[in-house]
């Protein structure tokens, strides 16, 4: 396992983060025995950052890692997430406003057993709540010493930049990370997002890059699954299909199982972006995190990009073709400013 920080912070985080969202799921989740093998597996792998929510398994999740944690808690940099409703009666109980920032963290804090979140994320963006009221709220939070660093989940990207660039002008704690879906089957964050985070120096969590399972391998055909998934075969078309054979055809090619393939895919697209491993058995993260291991040849690449049929659209698609017609002959010669 190796270490990269936290955005523009001093933090150092592991290049694969722990997702706990299956955490006392009592249908295809962990149970607490088997959360704790899973994090003692990740642990002793060198991992070092968990991801929960206070919404997880209705509360549990956070209150089975505060269990877990309790004797090595400052061993991890814990971060969990505010946002979704506490109480779908209560219309405050809702939302990155300050009201409810302040609640829910004191929550979750208490469940965790914690007296400081590492990383606290919002969740999704709050359409109805100024960003300057929520980035407020958070400073405020930091500069009580009860979070430390604060991160954007699911958002557009021109909401994260104007947090940031508002946050820079009054001297408030930025965001330090963005958590998105990425995958093979999923690669919108191309567009907007991750070039965004590369300048802006942002870390990336990437949440699902299994596909919520389809490209696990568990998948063996469009007949069916080899083990229970959240997905069924039938909801998924002949796209999704085919990017899992690309990825099972590859996996067999290079000695390495499809999950493998999959996160190694993810981590091969940018050094800023940090695969989120989920698991419901300790065997499972144990494959997954196999994928530390495996650099994909430029060929399986470029194979499994275009099994997916992703296209940037308007404006990468038309920036990119804007060669030396637009910037000159001398344009052909000029070496680019380095990304992360």
């Amino acid at each position: 396992m190796r270490y990269r920080l936290l955005g523009r912070t001093g933090l150092r985080v592991s290049e694969v983060f722990l997702g706990a969202m299956t955490f006392g799921d009592e249908e295809i989740g962990a149970s607490p025995q088997e959360a704790r093998r899973i994090l003692d597996l990740y642990g002793e792998a060198g991992g070092n950052l968990i991801d929960t929510a206070d919404f997880y398994s209705g509360g549990r999740s956070e209150t089975i890692l505060g269990e877990l944690l309790t004797g090595r808690r400052s061993r991890f940099v814990l971060a969990s997430k505010y946002t979704v409703s506490r109480d779908g009666s209560d219309p405050n109980a809702a939302g990155s406003h300050r009201k409810n920032l302040i609640l829910s963290l004191e929550a979750s804090l208490r469940r965790l057993r914690t007296d400081c979140l590492d990383l606290y994320w919002v969740n999704l963006w709050d359409r109805h709540t100024p960003i300057e009221e929520t980035m407020r709220a958070l400073d405020d939070a930091v500069r009580a010493g009860k979070i430390l660093y604060i991160g954007m989940s699911d958002a557009p990207a021109w909401v994260v930049a104007q947090a940031n660039t508002l946050a820079d002008w009054r001297g408030w704690t930025p965001f330090a990370a963005l958590q998105a879906p990425y995958s093979l089957l999923n690669r919108d964050i191309e567009r907007e997002l991750l070039p965004m985070a590369q300048t802006l120096g942002l870390t990336v969590a990437a949440w699902g890059p299994l596909a919520h399972g389809v490209l696990s391998g568990t998948f063996a055909s469009a007949n069916g699954p080899r083990e229970s998934t959240r997905v069924s075969p039938r909801s998924l078309g002949a796209r999704e299909h085919a990017v899992a054979q690309a990825v099972r055809e590859v996996a067999d090619e290079i000695g390495a199982t499809s999950a493998q393939v999959a996160v190694a895919w993810t981590r091969a697209r940018s050094r800023v972006v940090h695969p989120i491993l989920g698991a419901r058995s300790a065997a499972q993260l144990q494959d997954t995190l196999g994928a530390l291991d495996l650099t994909l040849p430029e060929q399986a690449v470029r194979r499994l990009e275009a099994a997916t049929g992703f296209t940037l659209g308007f404006p990468g698609d038309f920036l990119s073709q804007a060669g030396q017609a637009v910037f000159g002959e001398a344009s052909a010669r000029l070496d680019g400013r380095p990304l992360p």
